[in-house]
């Protein structure tokens, strides 16, 4: 993998959201990351005591999967407000005790003191003010109320033949972290979010990193192909890999003997005292 020089700040680009929901791929993204990654979330919000008359948030909701787990746990008693700065996958969770907003985390308001649960998955990554919207859903909280944030780091296991043969880097993946990279997006944020969660004035603070080693032709590499496609032109226009190349490692996505690491998925959370 080519490793990110943080100090050519020149070549950065717009900010914006790098996988836009309004792309053609976002619902097999969003389907690509159920299947790997809620039983995870689940397990700890399930660990975290979330049950009846709870008040959650659940920010950048996506498709709403977690969303929908959620009002099923907090019972008619209790509240969810799922947000997203595009809501068009959300319109299926027409349920009496969620409310769905279009929100955008780093600049709009949120109610203060009021959930229980704040919860979001990728989405602090992809934000140039991930520290304030994560000091947003602090303020959000109750006295006693706890934030999960769950958030990749990618560089810090990288695939590499040297100690595993079967993990075969693709250059695709290294230019799609040198494009996110310019757009803004942290490819690290999830290595640093205990010492963040810290410094927001959390305590009883937790971590724990998920790996899977992922084939083709899996849920994992699905996710993949989408991110891929949505970003093949902006990969190809910026020079950072030629159209052979990236249908060439494309192509490996859907071949079961094609094995890679995941990123590391950071589970991170904390009780506001």
């Amino acid at each position: 993998m080519v490793p990110v020089d943080e100090h050519r700040e020149s070549e950065r680009v717009s900010g914006a959201y790098a996988y836009d929901n309004a792309g053609r791929e976002a619902p097999s993204r969003f389907d690509a990351l159920s299947a790997g990654y809620d039983a995870g979330t689940i397990r700890h919000l399930t660990d975290l005591g979330v049950g009846p008359g709870w008040h959650c948030l659940e920010v950048g909701a996506g498709h709403g999967s977690i969303a929908h787990w959620l009002s099923e746990r907090v019972g008619p008693s209790g509240r969810i407000l799922a947000t997203d700065i595009d809501t068009r996958h959300l319109s299926f969770l027409d349920l009496p005790n969620v409310e769905v907003l279009q929100h955008d985390i780093a600049s709009d308001p949120l109610p203060e003191r009021a959930f229980d649960l704040a919860h979001c998955r990728l989405v602090l990554v992809h934000l140039p003010q991930r520290d304030l919207a994560l000091t947003r859903m602090v303020s959000a909280l109750k006295p006693g109320g706890v934030l999960l944030a769950e958030e990749f780091d990618t560089l810090s296991m990288p695939a590499d033949s040297t100690i595993n043969p079967v993990e075969d880097p693709l250059k695709t993946h290294s230019a799609l972290f040198t494009l996110l990279h310019r757009k803004g997006v942290d490819v690290r944020y999830g290595r640093v979010l205990p010492g963040r969660l810290r410094d927001s004035g959390l305590v009883n603070i937790h971590a724990e990193g998920r790996v899977f080693m992922w084939s083709g032709a899996s849920p994992f590499a699905d996710h993949h192909k989408a991110n891929f496609d949505q970003l093949r032109r902006d990969m190809i226009e910026a020079g950072l890999i030629t159209a052979e190349e990236f249908e060439r490692d494309r192509a490996r996505l859907d071949d079961p003997q094609f094995f890679r690491l995941s990123p590391v998925m950071w589970a991170v959370w904390g009780r506001r005292p």
